[in-house]
């Protein structure tokens, strides 16, 4: 005697919902890298803050990636979004003095040059309509549109 199972089909989430996911992730692992960030980009080896400059290295790599994983702009701006509110909740001064990213050159390195690894990324990565607006040409023979 054979028996047969009937397999169930099981229902996929629809694309929105992976989506919100992923951009939820994306979310967490920009808080993440803020905070481990702020916290440890002090470690020099001897006059270099080797720390601060991984840590650019790591924030550039998280959003390029994600940019060009997501296949847009959008999801490269995420996270560094994310990086961006901790790193400006940790660099306001507390009343007893205590700052978590000092005014010192690892501080100076981990602020503006995780900046410029933001721009840099997100200028880096594709659009999502295929190719940039400024470098795609017009048909041939094609004209503005008239602005009367």
């Amino acid at each position: 005697m054979v028996v047969t199972e009937q397999a169930q089909e099981v229902e996929r989430p629809s694309e929105g919902v992976i989506t919100a996911a992923v951009y939820a992730v994306l979310v967490m692992l920009g808080l993440v890298m803020g905070v481990v960030g702020a916290f440890q980009h002090s470690w020099y080896v001897w006059p270099v803050p080797v720390s601060a400059g991984g840590c650019v290295l790591v924030l550039f790599a998280v959003c390029s990636g994600a940019g060009r994983a997501m296949r847009g702009r959008a999801a490269a701006l995420v996270p560094a979004a994310a990086w961006l509110v901790v790193t400006m909740l940790f660099l306001g001064g507390r009343p007893e003095g205590d700052v978590v990213i000092a005014n010192n050159l690892a501080g100076y390195l981990y602020l503006y040059g995780g900046l410029a690894a933001i721009l840099a990324a997100v200028l880096l990565t594709p659009a999502s309509g295929g190719g940039s607006w400024l470098l795609r040409r017009p048909p041939y023979g094609s004209r503005p549109a008239d602005p009367r």
